[in-house]
């Protein structure tokens, strides 16, 4: 019985293993974050849910934001009496990570072992491609299938031009289209919303993620709002990220409006987010193309007949440039290897400039 309890919160065999491997489980058991605040965590256990701290060797180890537990973590717990402690934090599956917020970089876990992100955007001033491109590389990076979910179908007035906007800017990835309020197209995300099966929410405020957690769950559990009539922005209405169970058996990990996504990682997400430009860059006639104005290029020459959008290679090429300037922030010998790239394109330039 606790066995298949575990496994409604998305207990699986890479967790099962993790946990064969602690040295001293004794008289501890698997809970699994479902809110986390601060200080204090919410945790559902087998048995139940109850109230959790960090041990004080966990304070001391988990220094970095990235290694504190973050909600749908997987967790040692010790289920004392009075508040329970949580002791190791398991291996994650998956990560949703971004750079946090500010001038510090640093990652914040946004969602941990998600199976499917479902990236929501509305159909009304919201809508922007170029958003979508930028959280499909944090998904990909991740570890968890993206969706794209199109919501407020009944604000556009052509609905099929938007959706193939956004086939172009997420190749390959499944895009939905709901009208979350009226309660049309929901049944169409079951096939992601299974028994044991985890599922976050991401967007920006306004965009009807509330709204689409009440109608999953058929009741009002969210508070929702109207957005500004000025601008077709909201206002923040879920104030922190919870992990919800749902009648079909499925979890939903519900987050805030964010109002920036700044990347980190590598350029494994970046890669398979922009796909179709990976593909074209093989026939480029330099190997550290750029794409820029380098003679030969590939991609440019996809722009130039119309079978690549100009703004999708700008909005690669600006990505790329903020992973690649994260990760050589800290790091002398990758500065000044940039540099180094940098005098050879422009070097190669002066040789072959541009014709026109």
């Amino acid at each position: 019985m606790a066995k298949q309890a575990l496994e409604e919160l998305g207990w699986s065999p890479f967790f099962a293993e993790a946990w064969s491997d602690l040295s001293s489980p004794e008289g501890r058991v698997p809970a699994r974050v479902v809110v986390a605040h601060a200080r204090v965590l919410r945790v559902r256990a087998a048995e139940g849910e109850r109230l959790a701290e960090l041990s004080g060797r966990l304070r001391q180890a988990a220094r970095a934001s990235v290694d504190r537990p973050a909600v749908g973590d997987w967790v040692v717990l010790h289920p004392r009496a009075g508040r329970a402690l949580v002791e190791v934090v398991l291996p994650r599956r998956t990560a949703f990570v971004r750079r946090a917020a500010g001038n510090v970089t640093e990652q914040q876990v946004l969602a941990a072992n998600v199976d499917t992100v479902f990236l929501v955007m509305g159909l009304d001033r919201d809508f922007n491609p170029r958003r979508i491109e930028r959280a499909l590389v944090l998904a990909w990076e991740s570890g968890a299938d993206p969706v794209v979910l199109l919501n407020k179908s009944d604000l556009c007035d052509d609905i099929d031009a938007r959706r193939a906007e956004v086939e172009v800017a997420a190749p390959g990835v499944p895009v939905r289209v709901i009208a979350a309020k009226e309660g049309e197209g929901l049944e169409a995300l079951a096939p992601w919303l299974r028994r044991g099966r985890t599922v976050a929410l991401l967007g920006s405020s306004g965009v009807g993620k509330s709204t689409i957690v009440n109608r999953l769950l058929g009741e009002e559990r969210q508070k929702t709002r109207e957005v500004r009539e000025s601008d077709q922005r909201g206002r923040h209405t879920t104030t922190h990220r919870e992990l919800v169970a749902l009648p079909s058996g499925g979890l939903l990990l519900d987050t805030p409006g964010l109002r920036e996504i700044q990347l980190w990682g590598t350029e494994e997400g970046l890669a398979t987010a922009f796909e179709d430009i990976q593909a074209l860059a093989p026939g480029c006639r330099f190997r550290d193309c750029a794409h820029q104005s380098e003679p030969g290029c590939a991609v440019q020459a996809a722009v130039e007949a119309g079978e690549l959008p100009g703004a999708r290679l700008a909005s690669f090429q600006k990505l790329q440039a903020e992973l690649r300037s994260l990760e050589i922030r800290d790091d002398p010998l990758l500065q000044r290897e940039e540099k180094a790239r940098w005098r050879s394109i422009m070097s190669s330039l002066k040789r072959h400039p541009p014709r026109g």
